[in-house]
């Protein structure tokens, strides 16, 4: 059987060690950055793997029609979330996002293991994950899905999830330069001249108003 060894994809730590990958793999999850791990639903039906594996959290993805085999199966051992996903270019994987990396960050936090999987773990999960390290990493779109790759070599998304992966660099790139950029606070000489402008504005008016109001009792 031919072995498949994939390009590193930079001098990242998280992504130093190279994956020799083998075909039965891909039904098996793989640890792409520490304590996030891909995979097919295959995984989270086996809950002494996943003890194993000290998994802590599973990210359940779905397409509603998977619904019946494709579930959270152990909710008294696992802290779940379950996001329903159509395999379509018109899904709209951005705005189910933020509620994905904000369980992620929240098994993290707490010092667990977070495993995301969707049916075959090749296209559905793999967004979600390839934005998650995008963001996490400070990465393009195109490295952050050839590190993942790089580890899961068997992922697919579809055109439309990969245009979304670009759109999605730009927000969150958009957003990091917001934040570490914050507007500077006004000068407080300046507010004073503002407020002096305003109220000489106003005593404006009212001399104009008063002159309007004399002029037609004049007419009067």
């Amino acid at each position: 059987m031919s072995v498949y060894t994939p390009q590193r994809a930079g001098p990242n730590d998280a992504f130093e060690q190279e994956v020799e990958w083998r075909y039965e793999m891909r039904r098996d999850c793989q640890e792409i950055l520490p304590g996030v791990l891909l995979g097919p639903s295959q995984v989270a039906k086996d809950l002494n793997k996943l003890r194993a594996l000290g998994v802590t959290h599973i990210i359940c993805v779905r397409d509603e029609q998977e619904a019946f085999s494709v579930r959270p199966r152990f909710p008294e051992n696992f802290q779940y979330l379950t996001l329903d996903v159509k395999d379509s270019d018109e899904q709209n994987l951005i705005r189910l996002f933020p509620t994905a990396k904000q369980f992620i960050d929240s098994g993290l936090s707490s010092g667990g293991k977070v495993l995301v999987h969707c049916n075959g773990g090749i296209t559905l999960s793999p967004a979600f994950v390839v934005m998650f390290v995008m963001q996490r990493l400070n990465m393009s779109w195109e490295d952050a899905l050839q590190a993942v790759q790089n580890k899961r070599y068997c992922i697919s998304c579809n055109g439309g999830f990969l245009a979304q992966l670009k759109e999605y660099e730009s927000i969150y790139r958009a957003n990091l330069m917001v934040s570490s950029h914050p507007p500077a606070a006004p000068r407080p000489g300046a507010r004073r001249k503002r407020d002096d402008d305003d109220e000489s504005g106003d005593s404006h008016k009212r001399v104009i108003h008063s002159s309007d109001y004399a002029e037609d009792s004049m007419v009067l």
